[in-house]
């Protein structure tokens, strides 16, 4: 009874040990970002995990992020969206909430998705997307945007406030995604 108290113990100190080592390194390649972003009574929350390029190549066929699959929008858990206001893109509307944020990169669009359900790591132990279409609240199509240097080592999520109203904004290597938006 004894010697197997002093086994489980063990494992479960092996386990924790495990977890949080896991868990420092993999932030430690791909640090958390947060926007925290108000404009009158509108806010905008958005938690997501910030990838280094690394001398790799980004986007494309058989890349890091390959065309035409879903991609959970940075790395280690999901992107997390959050507005206290509903919002309107194009001609549709998102509901004030909380969502995760997925895309499906294209050499000249993007799908960028609002999710209902916020999984936790937002990939299965085989890497694939754990988003559930049924519970796509919102998918909006916008043109991507190449520069001919790079905009960014690391991933960059942005909420800007311009000329012709508010743009989330995603920024990496030599791309650039721009969703227009305004709130009720």
């Amino acid at each position: 009874m004894k010697k197997a108290f002093i086994i489980i113990t063990i494992a479960i100190i092996g386990l924790v040990l495990f977890l949080f080592i896991g868990h420092h390194f993999t932030k430690s390649h791909s640090p958390e970002g947060v926007v925290n972003f108000e404009n009158g009574n509108l806010k905008v929350l958005i938690s997501y995990s910030r990838p280094y390029k690394n001398g790799r190549e980004i986007f494309g066929v058989d890349k890091l992020v390959p065309f035409g699959k879903t991609w959970r929008t940075g790395a280690n858990e999901a992107t997390v969206f959050e507005t206290n206001k509903d919002l309107i893109f194009g001609d549709k509307e998102l509901k004030a909430g909380k969502y995760s944020l997925w895309t499906i990169p294209n050499q000249q669009t993007w799908q960028v998705i609002f999710n209902s359900e916020i999984p936790f790591w937002g990939v299965s132990f085989d890497g694939q997307p754990t988003r559930d279409l049924a519970d796509d609240a919102l998918i909006v199509e916008v043109p991507v945007h190449h520069s001919d240097k790079k905009v960014f080592e690391q991933f960059t999520i942005s909420v800007e406030k311009g000329a012709d109203g508010l743009e989330l904004i995603l920024f990496w290597d030599k791309t650039i995604v721009a969703v227009p938006f305004s709130s009720k």
